[in-house]
């Protein structure tokens, strides 16, 4: 750019200005918000702080320890409050630095750890969970398919393998588990991620991959006329693709022979004499009209967390089933409890629990005597961390500008392709705010 204005010089003059720059005078903030940011993703982080009355960054540090911040702290007197993830780290940092400051534990992130606590132990019981009977008189949704177009057998001997490989991990991590094997040792010697470990180890059955549902096909609104026309005997794929091509079906021929070739009562007179008899057994009308899967532990966990009105019908028909089971009707009501607080609890001016102080203590003494040994155990983490939540509950402060000026942050970093000291990072971020 400055060769184009007529004042070339050299990439290292430029950096040398940069850094010889004046940084800004700010005054002092009273509400500051704290968050980490990734120098080396998964190695080495740092962190940032924030005036959330100012919408502006006071600082960047190098690292994510409690010492960092407080020595940062002990500098800057007056802060009133602090706004932080659930981090322990930041939280002893803070009580060393400005231990008259309020900590308030961010909303966003008391949702994820109740949700990510609800996935783990959904892991750990889905096999039992899986058997259980669908729900009955689930409203009928609009017409779709209700399987995947059969694999190859290349494709499924793979799949077989797979499984065989993972169940023999799963089943020497629940050995080493049983005889009293740290999970983290265990990680370390077979060489398994910590949460694949956890989740093994955690587990009541070998966690079997969760069945997805096939997504929205162009063939679903045609679907209605297809079994109407197999059932009037029609097994002719070509003649079924015309036909629907005439009422507007864009897609091609082999998606009406995919569908077509799960449901004949006999070969096709095109198969070849050598694969006739290799032709699998004709599929029953009413074999797809059953229940779908159960969803993944994930899926149910978002389910549970989210707001029951903005549920959809099949939504709501795997929570009816997932309730069924004693233990996960249990958790299902705590969830959504706290997810009920944690979203009505002075958001946006529009608070509509209107205790939440009391209704929080209620909470934490209900979820404490719980017979699910997660959801006490999150109940505890909560416990040591109450100042915070109760923060959370009726201030308005969050973290959520934290985290947009993280965004910026590495939109900085990215510029210089990751490899600028962290001066000079530190500096650009400063004088861009």
């Amino acid at each position: 750019m400055l060769t184009q204005i007529g004042m070339p010089t050299s990439g290292d003059t430029v950096l040398r200005l940069v850094r010889r720059l004046p940084l800004p005078r700010r005054p002092a903030p009273q509400v500051l918000g704290v968050d980490d940011w990734a120098r080396r993703k998964g190695r080495t982080y740092g962190t940032i702080l924030v005036d959330l009355e100012r919408h502006r960054v006071v600082d960047v540090l190098p690292d994510r320890s409690a010492a960092t911040l407080a020595d940062w702290l002990r500098g800057h007197r007056g802060i009133r409050t602090i706004a932080r993830d659930r981090s322990t780290e930041y939280a002893r940092g803070i009580g060393l630095g400005a231990p008259q400051a309020v900590q308030v534990a961010d909303r966003w992130h008391l949702l994820l750890n109740l949700r990510q606590m609800v996935e783990r132990w959904l892991a750990g019981v889905h096999g039992r969970l899986r058997r259980l009977p669908p729900t009955v008189g689930q409203p009928a949704g609009p017409a779709r398919r209700t399987g995947a177009f059969p694999r190859s057998q290349g494709e499924r001997v793979a799949s077989a393998d797979s499984r065989e490989r993972k169940k023999a991990l799963y089943e020497e991590v629940r050995r080493r588990h049983a005889a009293s094997e740290p999970l983290l040792t265990i990680s370390q010697r077979m060489r398994l991620a910590r949460g694949t470990v956890r989740k093994y180890a955690q587990a009541e059955s070998f966690p079997e991959r969760a069945v997805q549902a096939p997504a929205h096909s162009i063939l679903d609104p045609y679907l209605a006329h297809l079994e109407a026309r197999l059932a009037a005997g029609c097994e002719n794929a070509r003649a079924l693709w015309r036909e629907l091509r005439d009422i507007g079906f864009p897609g091609t021929s082999m998606q009406v022979r995919r569908w077509l070739g799960q449901r004949r009562s006999a070969p096709a007179k095109t198969t070849p004499r050598r694969y006739r008899e290799a032709q699998p057994a004709p599929v029953p009308p009413d074999a797809h009209a059953g229940a779908p899967a159960l969803p993944s532990p994930r899926q149910l966990a978002l389910y549970l967390t989210r707001p029951r009105d903005g549920l959809t019908n099949e939504e709501r028909s795997a929570i009816g089933r997932l309730e069924r089971d004693p233990d996960a009707a249990a958790v299902a009501v705590l969830v959504r409890r706290f997810a009920d607080l944690v979203r009505g609890s002075c958001i946006g001016g529009n608070a509509v629990v209107r205790a939440p102080i009391a209704t929080f203590k209620r909470w934490l003494i209900d979820a404490q005597n719980s017979s699910v040994s997660a959801v006490a155990t999150f109940a505890a983490g909560l416990q040591q961390d109450a100042a915070a939540v109760k923060a959370a509950l009726t201030t308005p402060w969050s973290s959520g500008q934290t985290e947009g000026q993280v965004n910026k942050l590495k939109l900085l970093k990215r510029q210089t392709f990751g490899r600028a000291k962290f001066d000079l990072l530190r500096r650009r971020v400063l004088l861009a705010a």
